[in-house]
């Protein structure tokens, strides 16, 4: 199946050291991006929504920076397997953080994802009150 790129950064009043355990911590990450995380022996991290688990691992990982999963039950291939990627960078002057949300996978309709990470992000943004 083919996969779809999806790019979109967030405005959010908050520091990176604030925003990064939301974005890695798996209780962090249920409070807004899923329904239940749990990080496995060795390391993966299951995911759950709507009650389907969809295993992932971290890829790569920066302190208050990066953070990239690959859901390993989207194939075997790195290179094509479904992954999500958040990006932090702050601004000085405005005092702000900017989230950059990157979805990696077979949905590829425009508006919907829009309306998908509008709202998660409202959620995050909700939590840390930025």
């Amino acid at each position: 199946m083919e996969k779809y790129r999806f790019e979109k950064e967030f405005e959010i009043k908050a520091s990176p050291r604030m925003l990064y355990p939301y974005l890695l911590n798996p209780d962090g990450l249920a409070q807004w991006f899923a329904d239940d995380v749990k990080v496995l022996p060795g390391g993966d991290y299951l995911f759950e929504w709507e009650s389907e688990q969809h295993p992932a691992r971290v890829a790569s990982r920066r302190l208050n920076k990066h953070v990239k999963f690959v859901f390993t039950d989207s194939g075997d291939d790195e290179i094509k397997a479904n992954f999500v990627e958040f990006f932090l960078s702050y601004n000085d002057i405005t005092e702000s953080t900017f989230l950059t949300v990157i979805d990696y996978s077979e949905m590829d309709d425009e508006e919907e994802l829009n309306e998908l990470w509008d709202g998660l992000i409202q959620s995050l943004k909700e939590i840390v009150g930025g």
